[in-house]
């Protein structure tokens, strides 16, 4: 999983470094609806910002405040990671596979290529190790979620301390998205009444 923390956490760091060196402050009127700040991203969630009215015993000597919305600083990167279940250097062409994957090649040639990754060889563990940064048992997908235990480790749960990726892009302002193949809700909590902690709506993903 080496390989997979890394990325994350040089994700993180470059958020965290765009947000204190760009920082753009309150845009529009403080205090109104529609007013955003960008934070320093070194504590998630944010603390609340203390209350910027007034407030009287009469409503109309009274002034109300709303906490401004937080949105990434400007020149905040896009942020994308992308898992292929079964697949291996074999495939895409950017590393020398047999499928031609144009969009990555020129992705891969505008920049770094890392090319040492660390899979479990199951999809609901490399996931879970993937947007986590951390090894899939700490995460707790030792199995896929099908197979899950009520063991540490294999309870096909991750808990709130493993935040993931979307979690901390999410409350840094971002507008998150999962697409495509979840795999990481456990089967109890895969139904229509819920419990939802576990979907990626759960877990920073809207």
């Amino acid at each position: 999983m080496k390989a997979i923390s890394a990325a994350l956490l040089f994700i993180s760091a470059s958020i965290l470094a765009i947000s204190a060196a760009e920082a753009q402050g309150t845009t529009g009127t403080p205090g109104a609806p529609d007013a955003t700040t960008s934070i320093d991203g070194r504590q998630l969630p944010p603390p609340d910002p203390q209350f910027g009215g007034v407030i009287r015993d009469e409503a109309l000597q009274s002034k109300p405040w709303w906490a401004p919305r937080i949105v990434p600083p400007q020149g905040a990167p896009n942020v994308l990671l992308i898992i292929t279940d079964d697949a291996g250097f074999g495939v895409p062409s950017t590393f020398g596979g047999v499928i031609p994957t144009p969009a990555m090649d020129r992705v891969a040639n505008a920049g770094l290529r890392y090319n040492r990754m660390f899979s479990t060889a199951l999809c609901s563990p490399t996931r879970a190790a993937l947007i986590t940064g951390r090894n899939h048992h700490s995460a707790g997908f030792g199995v896929v979620s099908e197979q899950s235990t009520g063991f540490p480790g294999y309870n096909s749960i991750i808990a709130k301390d493993k935040v993931t990726i979307g979690r901390i892009l999410k409350d840094n302002g971002y507008a998150t998205s999962w697409f495509g193949k979840d795999h990481n809700t456990p089967s109890f909590a895969a139904s229509q009444s819920g419990p939802f902690d576990q979907w990626p709506t759960g877990m920073g993903f809207e």
